[in-house]
């Protein structure tokens, strides 16, 4: 089968695609034949070294859309099923979602959206687990205000739609062109990216601004990244907390129905063949991107 994988780190043109053997699933594991993979920044991350080091194959790919099309002992799932999963090993393996096939725990895995294609809910597990998990470290209730920076980004508008779903009051932060985008995401309230905002409860921080935004946490409130172990130093009583984001089928399945009910929507810029790896990469590297770049193996 082909992968896209990156055996020295550095820009898109690093990205290769191989030929490999099919992985087989073991005790708890599923085979899903790969009908769609969203290509992320933390992709980009792993492509220019940030982990890992020269002559590591590491695979690429977190999300994935696609049919279970082998099983190993104790899954419950059968082939044919339509499923999305996070691929969390990534880091630790040769190959990701960015293949033909991939293996993953079968405890990752959910029943694919019914409402969109595989395009689409290839776009939602990593995104929309990361906004979930970080909404959970800050533990807000109801009635209570939340900041979220990058609210036109991927990660940021699922947090604008679950935290608004949960009845909890949203301050989107982003560029200007983007106002009516969040509001639409479900934000009551909107601030220019780069100017000041008033305290609020808390601060997901999807755009990674780091120290400066516990200007807009108050006292004794609470902050959480989305870059793991970098969160500012606390002050002021702010509790910080950075997600590391876990795969969760049950949690997936969860977002899932939010989709299908129409609480959260997907956004996709464009797709690419898997052969495209690198132009995908690239696109990506330009910026500018509204919704998530898409390959199809």
């Amino acid at each position: 089968m082909r992968a896209a994988v990156v055996t020295a780190f550095g820009g898109p043109e690093v990205v290769r695609i191989v030929e490999t053997e099919v992985p087989e699933p073991t005790a708890g594991q599923i085979r899903i034949k790969v009908a769609a993979a969203a290509l992320n920044p933390v992709d980009a991350v792993v492509r220019s070294g940030a982990v890992g080091g020269d002559g590591v194959r590491l695979g690429l790919g977190w999300d994935a859309a696609g049919t279970v099309d082998a099983t190993g002992p104790g899954s419950d799932w059968a082939v044919g099923d339509a499923v999305v999963a996070l691929h969390h090993g990534v880091l630790k393996t040769a190959l990701g979602t960015h293949a033909e096939y991939v293996v993953v725990d079968a405890t990752a895995v959910a029943a694919a959206p019914k409402t969109v294609d595989a395009v689409h809910a290839s776009t939602l597990p990593l995104n929309a687990l990361t906004a979930a998990q970080a909404l959970d470290l800050l533990d807000l209730s109801p009635g209570q205000t939340l900041l979220v920076t990058g609210a036109a980004g991927a990660v940021g508008g699922y947090a604008v739609q679950l935290a608004a779903h949960q009845g909890i009051q949203v301050t989107a932060l982003a560029g200007e062109a983007d106002e009516q985008l969040v509001t639409e995401l479900g934000a009551a309230r909107f601030a220019v990216r780069g100017s000041a905002a008033t305290p609020h409860d808390a601060v997901l921080d999807a755009a990674v601004v780091g120290t400066p935004a516990l200007e807009w946490v108050r006292d004794q409130g609470a902050y959480t990244g989305v870059v793991t172990q970098a969160e500012p130093a606390p002050v002021r009583g702010i509790r910080t907390a950075t997600v590391s984001v876990a795969a969760d089928g049950a949690r997936l399945a969860e977002l899932t129905a939010l989709l299908d009910a129409g609480t959260l929507t997907t956004r996709v810029a464009e797709t690419f063949s898997l052969d495209a790896a690198t132009r995908a990469h690239a696109r990506l590297a330009e910026g500018g991107v509204r919704g998530r770049l898409v390959l199809l193996p």
